[in-house]
C-alpha cells in the first residue's frame, strides 16, 4: 500500500549565484568570444558604456612607456620596469551601497598589461559560432550538477575540428580528479547533442551513435557497424552478408544507409581551427625574467552611464518603476565589469603557476616539457579545478618558442626506469619520430615500437602505444606500407 501525504527531506544541494554562472562563461570563453560577449552586452544594457577617456589615458601610458623604453636603449640605461602581475580582488558585497556606488568614479578597472601593437595584431574579423560554443549552449540546457558542467565543458574543448575526442576518458578523469564512471556519463550525454555523431572517440562510435538514433530502423546497419566493423572497414562485404545470412542485394540497401551518415561531424560548423588563433596571453622572457601580458586591448573599458547614475540619484522626479528598472541593469553591468576584472585576475595567477612549474619549457624549448596536470595548478594558486579548466581551454599563448593552446601544458606522467617522471607528449612525439624513420616497405607494428621506447627506458605497454598513435592520427602499420 503506497502512503500519500507530504514528507519533508534534507539534502545538498549546488547552487550558483547569477555572478558565478556570469564568471564561469566569461572564463571559458576565448579573447574574440569575449569581445563579442560584451559588446552584446553593450547594446542591450543601456547603463554601461565605453570609457573612452581611460582608453586615452591607456594609449598615452603606451607611447610614454614606448618613448621611455627608446631613452633607455639609447643610453644603454639597465633599469627594472618589470610588471608586477600580482593583482588583488576584492569580493563583492552582500549588502549594495546604492549611493555610494554610484557616485564612486571608479569603473572597477584592472589596469592589467596588454599589448596593443596595431603593428602586429589586426583587428579581429567578424566573429561567428564556433563548435565549441554550439555544444556549450546546449550543455548549459541541461539539468546537471556543477560537476558534470565542468566535466562536460572540458570534454567540448578537446572535440577537434572533425567533431571527435581527442584526448582519452582516463585523462580526463585524471585532470579534474573524478572518476572514469563520471566522465563517460557526461560524455554519454555530450554524445547525444547536435550535430549527431559529435564527440566520438573513434570512426566506428561516431557511425553507431548517429544510427542509434533511430535503433528500430537501423537494426542492421547497427548490426553491422558494431559488431563486423573490422570486416566493414576493409571492404569485405561478402563475408559480412554470409556472417548475418542477407543477400548482397540487402547488403548494398544498408550499406547506402549507412554511406549517407556523417563520417565528420564537426566540419559542418565554424571551427576555432578557421580562423587565425588570437592569443590571449603573450609570455615574454626578458632577461631570464618572464613578463606575462595579456593580449585584451580590444575588450573595450567599461563603465556606469552617468545619465542613469543621475535618474536613479534623483528621488523626486524618478518613478519607483524606473529606479527598480535601472537597479536591475546597474547590477548586471557591475556583474560584468567586476567579472572581466577576475577573468584577467584568474588568467594571470594560472599563467604565473604555469611558469613556476615548466620554467625548463619557457627557456629552453619545447623538449623541457614536464609533467603536470590541473589539480597542481589548482593547489598551487588555491583556486578549484573546475576554474583552472575553464582558464585553459580554448586559450592560447604566445611564447618565444611558438603559440600554444594553454592546455598543452598539461599532460600525464611516465616514469622511465631510472625513476625520472616525464611528460606523455615526450613519449608521443618518440613515436612521431620512430614512425617517421622507419622504412615504409616494412613499417614497425606496435609491439616492435614497444622494444624501441623500452630500449631508451621507457617501459610502456602495447596498447598504450596503440592509444597515443590513434591521438596522433597515425594509421596502423599494414595501412602505411608503401609498395
Amino acid at each position: 500500500m503506497v502512503k500519500m501525504g507530504i514528507f519533508q527531506s534534507q539534502g545538498l544541494y549546488m547552487k550558483q549565484s547569477p555572478q558565478q554562472v556570469l564568471l564561469s562563461t566569461l572564463l571559458q570563453l576565448p579573447i574574440l568570444s569575449l569581445e563579442q560577449r560584451i559588446k552584446l552586452e553593450l547594446e542591450q544594457n543601456p547603463l554601461l558604456e565605453e570609457d573612452m577617456e581611460m582608453e586615452q589615458e591607456m594609449e598615452q601610458e603606451m607611447e610614454e612607456k614606448h618613448e621611455l623604453e627608446e631613452k633607455e636603449l639609447k643610453s644603454e640605461e639597465d633599469e627594472d620596469g618589470e610588471y608586477d602581475s600580482e593583482q588583488e580582488y576584492n569580493e563583492d558585497r552582500d549588502e549594495i551601497d546604492w549611493d555610494t556606488i554610484l557616485n564612486d568614479e571608479n569603473n572597477y578597472e584592472i589596469k592589467a598589461p596588454r599589448d596593443n601593437s596595431a603593428e602586429e595584431y589586426r583587428p579581429p574579423d567578424v566573429y561567428q559560432t564556433t563548435l565549441p560554443e554550439h555544444l556549450l549552449s546546449q550543455l548549459h540546457m541541461t539539468e546537471l550538477s556543477e560537476k558534470e558542467i565542468v566535466i562536460g565543458e572540458y570534454i567540448i574543448w578537446n572535440i577537434d575540428e572533425v567533431g571527435y575526442l581527442s584526448c582519452s576518458v582516463e585523462t580526463i578523469a585524471q585532470n579534474l580528479d573524478v572518476t572514469v564512471d563520471q566522465v563517460e556519463n557526461v560524455l554519454n550525454m555530450v554524445q547525444r547533442f547536435e550535430p549527431p555523431g559529435i564527440a566520438a572517440r573513434n570512426l566506428q562510435e561516431c557511425l553507431l551513435i548517429q544510427l542509434l538514433e533511430n535503433p528500430e530502423e537501423n537494426q542492421l546497419a547497427i548490426t553491422i557497424i558494431r559488431d563486423y566493423f573490422e570486416d566493414f572497414k576493409n571492404k569485405r562485404f561478402e563475408k559480412i552478408a554470409k556472417k548475418i545470412g542477407i543477400s548482397l542485394d540487402e547488403f548494398r540497401d544498408v550499406l547506402h544507409e549507412i554511406t549517407q551518415l556523417d563520417p565528420k561531424p564537426g566540419t559542418g560548423y565554424v571551427s576555432l581551427y578557421d580562423t587565425t588563433i588570437t592569443p590571449d596571453v603573450i609570455i615574454r622572457n626578458e632577461n631570464g625574467e618572464f613578463k606575462i601580458l595579456l593580449n585584451d586591448w580590444t575588450i573595450p573599458h567599461l563603465r556606469i552611464n552617468n545619465q542613469y547614475k543621475n535618474l536613479l540619484l534623483d528621488k523626486k522626479n524618478t518613478s519607483k518603476k524606473a529606479k527598480e528598472y535601472i537597479k536591475n541593469r546597474l547590477e548586471s553591468a557591475r556583474w560584468l565589469i567586476n567579472s572581466i576584472h577576475q577573468r584577467r585576475v584568474t588568467i594571470l595567477k594560472v599563467a604565473e603557476a604555469i611558469i613556476r612549474r615548466q620554467r625548463e619549457f619557457f627557456e629552453k624549448g619545447t623538449g623541457f616539457l614536464k609533467p603536470m596536470i590541473l589539480k597542481d595548478i589548482a593547489e598551487e594558486i588555491e583556486m578549484d579545478i573546475s576554474t583552472v579548466s575553464r582558464v585553459t581551454n580554448g586559450k592560447y599563448v604566445q611564447t618565444d618558442f611558438g603559440v600554444f593552446e594553454l592546455k598543452h601544458f598539461f599532460s600525464e606522467k611516465i616514469r622511465r626506469d631510472n625513476g625520472e617522471d616525464v611528460s606523455n607528449k615526450e613519449i608521443k612525439d618518440r613515436i612521431k619520430a620512430i614512425i617517421a624513420n622507419e622504412d615504409k616497405q616494412y613499417p614497425l607494428n606496435d609491439s616492435k615500437i614497444v622494444e624501441l621506447l623500452k630500449k631508451e627506458g621507457f617501459n610502456i605497454a602495447r596498447r598504450t602505444i596503440a592509444k597515443y598513435r590513434e591521438q596522433m592520427g597515425i594509421p596502423i602499420s599494414r595501412l602505411r606500407k608503401k609498395l
